[in-house]
C-alpha cells in the first residue's frame, strides 16, 4: 500500500476534497501506476515517479499556462487521481458480482492533436480505428485527453479542465467496461477479439451514468465541469425526476447519452425509493449489477434481433427484478413514474408517456 492525495467527491459540484489514501499498487513506473487490476499511463512521455511517492499537489489541472514544475505535478496527480478511482471503481464491482473484471488499461493524454481534448471514452478494438493506437487490449481501454479549457476551483479562481483530475468522468468511463463485460449491449463476445464494436447504446451511457452517481454520491454527476448548464438541460445530465420517456428519442442517429439520461435517472430513482424503505442502498447496488450480468449471460446469436432486444430498457429491467425479487415492487414502481415497465419495447414505452403527457395537458 502506498500513500496517495487524491480528490473525495463529497457530492457538491467540484472535483472533491484532498485526501489521503492507500492505494493498492503492484509496481511504481516512470509514468505508469500498475494496480492489481488496472494499469494507468500517462502517454505524454517524460518521468512522473521517481521514487515511491503518490503524494502530489493537483495545481489547479496543470496545462499550456503553467510552468513545467506544475504541469508535472498536475499530470502525477492525475495518474494518482485516475488510479484511485479506477480501483475504488473495479473492487465495489467485483464486490457485489463475487469475481473480478477483466484487467482494464488507462491511457491518459491521449488525441490531443490536432487539438486538446478534455473527455473520455472506452475503446475496443476494431479494423477501421484509425484514431487510435495502433494495438489496443481486446479487454477493453478507457482513453482521457490531456484537457482543454477550464472550470471553476473551489477557491474561485480558474482550474484547467483535465479529465484525470475529474472523478465524474473517470467513473463513468470505467461504467462502460463493467457494462462490456456483463450486459454486453452490442454482443461484443461473439465477435472476434478484434473486430468488436465500439458504438453505445442509451442503455450503456445511462448504465455508466447510474454507476458513476453511486460512486461519487450524487445525482448531478456533471455538476463541475457543465456548472454553467442549466439542471434542466439535458446536456447537463442531472439524474432527477423530470426525464422520463416522454423526453427519450430513439434512432440510430440519437445522442445515447440524452436517452441514457432516462434510463440513469430512473435507476436512480429507484435506489433512493430502496434507501427510503429502510433497506441499504448496496442491496439496489448488487441487484443492477447481477441483473446486468444475467442480462448478458443468455445465449443470444449475433443477430439483428438480438442486438434490437438487448436496447429495450423493460429487458434490463426485468433483469434487475429478478435479481432481487423482494425489491421488485419498489423498484418497478419507481420505474413506473419515469414511464419505464417490463414487457414492452422503448417505442411503446416512449408513446405511452407521451400520451400521458398530452392527457395531463388537455385536462
Amino acid at each position: 500500500m502506498i500513500p496517495a492525495i487524491v480528490y473525495i467527491p463529497d457530492g457538491r459540484p467540484w472535483p472533491g476534497q484532498l485526501r489521503e489514501v492507500a492505494l493498492d499498487v503492484l509496481e511504481l513506473r516512470p509514468a505508469e501506476v500498475v494496480l492489481p487490476e488496472a494499469t494507468v499511463r500517462d502517454e505524454r512521455g517524460g518521468q512522473l515517479f521517481n521514487g515511491s511517492t503518490l503524494m502530489f499537489d493537483p495545481a489547479a489541472g496543470g496545462g499550456p499556462l503553467a510552468d513545467a514544475v506544475a504541469d508535472r505535478q498536475a499530470r502525477a496527480f492525475g495518474v494518482t487521481n485516475t488510479a484511485f478511482h479506477v480501483q475504488r471503481a473495479l473492487r465495489f464491482a467485483s464486490a457485489l458480482l463475487g469475481h473480478p473484471l477483466p484487467r482494464l488499461l488507462v491511457r491518459i493524454g491521449m488525441h490531443d492533436q490536432p487539438r486538446r481534448w478534455r473527455g473520455g471514452h472506452y475503446r475496443l478494438p476494431r479494423p477501421s480505428l484509425t484514431d487510435e493506437p495502433a494495438t489496443l487490449s481486446c479487454a477493453g481501454e478507457v482513453h482521457l485527453g490531456g484537457g482543454a479549457g477550464f472550470v471553476p476551483a473551489p477557491d474561485g479562481s480558474r482550474y484547467f479542465h483535465a479529465p484525470a483530475h475529474n472523478a465524474a468522468i473517470i467513473c463513468h468511463e470505467v461504467g462502460h467496461h463493467l457494462c462490456r463485460h456483463t450486459a454486453d449491449f452490442r454482443l461484443n463476445r461473439l465477435r472476434p477479439p478484434e473486430q468488436q464494436t465500439n458504438r453505445k447504446i442509451a442503455l450503456d451511457e445511462g448504465t455508466a451514468d447510474v454507476l458513476a452517481a453511486i460512486l461519487l454520491g450524487t445525482s448531478d454527476i456533471y455538476g463541475w465541469h457543465r456548472g454553467t448548464i442549466a439542471e434542466w438541460d439535458p446536456r447537463r445530465r442531472k439524474l432527477q425526476p423530470r426525464w422520463t420517456m416522454a423526453h427519450f428519442v430513439g434512432g440510430r442517429d440519437q445522442d445515447p447519452h440524452a436517452d441514457g439520461t432516462v434510463w440513469a435517472s430512473a435507476c436512480w430513482s429507484a435506489r433512493e425509493r430502496v434507501i427510503a424503505t429502510g433497506a441499504d442502498a448496496a442491496r439496489f447496488d448488487a441487484a443492477l449489477l447481477r441483473g446486468m450480468e444475467s442480462a448478458g449471460a443468455d445465449a443470444a446469436r449475433l443477430t439483428k434481433d438480438a442486438l434490437s432486444r438487448r436496447r429495450q430498457f423493460s429487458r434490463l429491467l426485468s433483469a434487475i427484478t429478478r435479481a432481487d425479487p423482494g425489491l421488485a415492487p419498489v423498484v418497478l414502481t419507481a420505474m413506473a413514474e419515469h414511464g419505464i415497465r417490463p414487457g414492452a419495447s422503448n417505442a411503446a414505452l416512449e408513446g405511452a408517456a407521451r400520451a400521458d403527457l398530452t392527457g395531463e395537458v388537455g385536462r
